[in-house]
């Protein structure tokens, strides 16, 4: 069993490598990169204006008048080749592709992810800031869909055909149909001051006052905050995970080894939790990486965006917005291998649940 995480442990790294290789060059080529948004903005397309470049240079920014620069970035005809020169130097532009490439690997090896573009940070600070919030969120999402998903597929494979079965899968099938960022939208037009009730806050995940409260208040207004956010992701979330229960209880029920136990005098609570339980679990804990990224990363960016939640999520796609290209790839790399130990994680779940089941052998 060690040298099969061994192995997968170093097949992490071509994988990763492959898939930030991939994505810089991508990213890199694409247009309306940050030197260009940042022309547009002094060019007065973005009133945000460009600051940041002019208290970083000594000599004024002039643009040229009466004459047009060929330019290898889209609407620079006209702009100080001086100021274009200085807004690559800043953005680190001023080198060839292939060297910045190289920096960004040496950098991230050592987990030094640089400094964002736009918010004069350090992109691990903005992570580690970030991260609470989509952690609260994902987290309670997460163990409200477990809890719900294997009860319900459990009563739904051993009432298979009844009419609660029937309405049941009516019911999830309607949740999984239904969009997470629309039921949020419609959350907030319902109970949060949209058109209806004003019953549950719009932003943030705490209120204002938050630390004047005393431990009650806190926790009170903590769980007000995360209510519609954590209801719109786990209605997304449960009706896959309820039907692969049931699908997997089903599978189980009538094996030869259930009937052998009933057959023994087993009860149904022994046969059920005792013999069937453990291995059906072990397709519903195949999915839990995938779940987990899904619900902790990807799945909340609509969420947060919507409840205006400062998370992961929502920097993500600021960041993808902005051309903030430190962040975009510090969150990708982190995912990434986030993703893939949480993969390796659930391979050796398999081992202690299930002790037939040898990586070693098979490889």
């Amino acid at each position: 069993m060690y040298h099969y995480i061994l192995r997968r442990l170093l097949l992490i790294i071509p994988t990763l490598l492959g898939i930030m290789t991939l994505n810089f060059f991508i990213v890199q080529i694409a247009p309306g990169g940050p030197v260009e948004q940042a022309i547009a903005q002094y060019q007065g397309i973005d009133a945000s204006g460009s600051s940041r470049i002019a208290s970083g240079t000594d000599s004024e920014i002039k643009q040229t008048q009466g004459r047009s620069e060929h330019s290898k970035y889209r609407g620079a005809q006209g702009v100080d080749p001086e100021y274009i020169a200085a807004l690559e130097k800043l953005y680190g532009f001023d080198k060839p592709i292939i060297e910045r490439y190289f920096i960004m690997l040496g950098r991230y090896i050592q987990f030094d992810f640089g400094e964002s573009f736009y918010r004069n940070a350090k992109v691990t600070d903005l992570i580690i800031e970030k991260m609470p919030v989509s952690i609260s969120l994902g987290l309670w999402t997460t163990l409200l869909a477990y809890l719900i998903s294997i009860p319900l597929g459990i009563k739904k494979a051993t009432s298979h055909g009844s009419r609660f079965d029937i309405w049941s899968s009516t019911i999830v099938t309607i949740g999984y149909a239904i969009p997470a960022f629309i039921l949020a939208i419609m959350l907030i037009v319902l109970f949060a001051g949209g058109s209806y009730y004003d019953w549950f806050p719009l932003r943030g995940l705490t209120s204002d006052n938050f630390e004047q409260l005393s431990l009650p208040g806190k926790i009170k207004d903590y769980f007000w905050h995360l209510t519609l956010p954590v209801f719109a992701s786990v209605l997304a979330s449960f009706a896959t995970l309820t039907m692969l229960t049931k699908n997997s209880f089903l599978d189980e029920i009538y094996k030869q080894y259930v009937v052998t136990a009933r057959a023994k005098g087993c009860s149904e609570m022994r046969v059920l939790y005792g013999h069937i339980f453990r291995n059906a679990m072990l397709l519903v804990l195949a999915g839990l990486p995938a779940a987990l990224i899904g619900i902790f990363f990807t799945g909340s960016m609509l969420i947060e965006v919507i409840f205006s939640l400062d998370g992961l999520g929502l920097l993500g796609f600021e960041s993808v917005i902005n051309r903030d290209y430190p962040v975009i790839f510090a969150t990708l790399y982190i995912f990434t291998l986030v993703g893939l130990l949480l993969k390796l994680l659930s391979d050796i779940t398999y081992t202690l649940i299930d002790p037939r089941i040898n990586f070693e052998a098979h490889s």
